[in-house]
């Protein structure tokens, strides 16, 4: 026979349950432990706030915003259906954000069947839209009593609304990817996930009603204890003009130069002239144009422009 090997001279203590330390029955203490470390980051679960009582009409400093969140069969809203549409009314002030107030979230089913890609986006599915609609006279007295509308891309989310329901059109609009710095903040980027993660929160993305929850807490609370609240930049961004510059008839060779510029290309189906165009904040009029002029088309041009408010920003054309 084999050698067994040396054997122990005396038998090893099998370590008793109870000789471990007990857990905390604290589970939020636990985190903060562990976060205490230094070598550990604890992902809390965003939970969604209460619904309050809506303030009183005409109370001071009680604006409403309605944050906002689509689901689609598609990206292009001349072509593309709305399958579910969520939105949390919160109040606000100069400070930030306030209270919720309302909660709305409703799937719709498409005159077209749900693609096995969409369904793997949102995780929503033709069986579960089947049979239901959104009310648009519903969604007109949502946001009925509100004052501006936030999204994490207006550019996608307000040309369905607008096909949607009355009511967007008349609205500010706010981008919360467009209008808040969130490299300044310090975050890796602007895709939603990335800033709740890095915010410490975890939730369910992808469903409509659930990332208005998600972009709240991120816009209402700064990362860092010397930093206002994103959710201001917001306001501030819905306070200024813009302009809509279009660089008609440039030279093809310049088409490189107006694209790393951040121009983008007009394809002529809004009825307008197909063209580069961009958008600038008031202060930057002056050197964009004068941009146009020296590196572009190299003479005194006055192009087609056009201010707009935050009434008017994030439709289509």
């Amino acid at each position: 026979m084999e050698d067994a090997g040396p054997r122990l001279a005396f038998p090893l203590k099998r370590r008793d349950r109870t000789d471990r330390p007990e857990p905390s029955a604290d589970p939020e203490a636990m985190a903060v432990a562990l976060e205490a470390t230094g070598r550990y980051r604890v992902l809390r679960q965003l939970q969604p706030r209460p619904i309050a009582a809506w303030p009183e009409a005409g109370a001071p400093g009680a604006g409403i915003a309605v944050i906002l969140d689509t689901e689609t069969t598609g990206l292009d809203a001349r072509r593309d259906e709305v399958i579910e549409l969520g939105m949390v009314a919160v109040t606000y002030d100069a400070h930030g954000i306030g209270v919720v107030v309302d909660v709305y979230s409703e799937l719709r089913e498409p005159g077209v069947p749900i693609s096995a890609e969409i369904t793997r986006i949102t995780g929503i599915s033709q069986d579960m839209v089947a049979g239901r609609s959104i009310d648009p006279q519903a969604v007109a007295a949502f946001v009925a009593r509100a004052d501006l509308v936030v999204a994490h891309n207006a550019t996608f989310d307000r040309p369905f609304c607008e096909r949607l329901a009355p009511g967007f059109d008349t609205l500010r609009w706010a981008c919360s990817v467009a209008e808040v710095d969130w490299t300044a903040r310090g975050y890796e980027g602007a895709k939603l996930g990335y800033l709740v993660g890095q915010s410490g929160w975890f939730h369910q993305g992808h469903r409509a009603v659930d990332d208005c929850h998600a972009l709240l807490e991120v816009l209402a609370r700064p990362r860092r204890p010397s930093e206002t609240p994103p959710f201001l930049d917001l306001l501030a961004a819905a306070s200024r003009r813009r302009c809509r510059i279009w660089a008609e008839g440039s030279p093809f060779h310049t088409k490189d130069l107006l694209k790393a510029r951040g121009y983008r290309w007009n394809d002529g189906t809004d009825g307008r002239a197909k063209s580069w165009w961009v958008e600038v904040e008031e202060a930057a009029f002056e050197t964009e144009l004068a941009f146009l002029r020296t590196e572009i088309f190299r003479a005194a041009i006055d192009p087609p422009i056009r201010w707009m408010d935050a009434t008017e920003r994030f439709r289509i054309g």
